[in-house]
C-alpha cells in the first residue's frame, strides 16, 4: 500500500477538526484552546508540505517553516499572557477575561 496524497489530506482533515471541536467545545480553558489553535496550524503545516511534495515544488515547506515560526511565537505569546493573566487574577478562566474590558 503506498501512501499517497489523500492519506495525508486525510490527517490534516481529521486535526483540523479536533482543533475546531477543541474550541468550541472547551470554552472555560485558555490552555486547551490554545492547543486547539497548534493543531489547526499543524493540519494546515500537512496540507502545505502534502501538496508541496504532490507538486514538487518546495514553496509550501517554506511556508510551512513560517508558519511554524508563527505558532512558536503564538504559544510564547499566549503562555505569557495567561502567567501574567494568572498573577493578576489568580485564574485562568475564560469567563474572567471579560473582566479586562474597560
Amino acid at each position: 500500500m503506498v501512501i499517497g496524497l489523500s492519506h495525508y489530506l486525510t490527517v490534516s482533515a481529521i486535526l483540523f477538526v479536533l482543533g475546531v471541536f477543541g474550541i468550541f467545545l472547551n470554552r472555560k480553558n485558555v490552555i486547551i484552546i490554545l492547543m486547539s489553535i497548534e493543531l489547526i496550524l499543524l493540519a494546515v503545516n500537512i496540507n502545505m508540505v502534502a501538496f508541496s511534495t504532490f507538486l514538487n515544488d518546495i514553496v509550501g515547506q517554506v511556508f510551512a517553516l513560517f508558519i511554524l515560526t508563527v505558532a512558536a511565537a503564538e504559544a510564547a505569546i499566549g503562555l505569557a499572557i495567561l502567567v501574567v493573566f494568572y498573577r493578576n487574577r489568580g485564574s485562568i478562566a475564560v469567563e474572567d477575561v471579560n473582566m479586562m474590558k474597560g
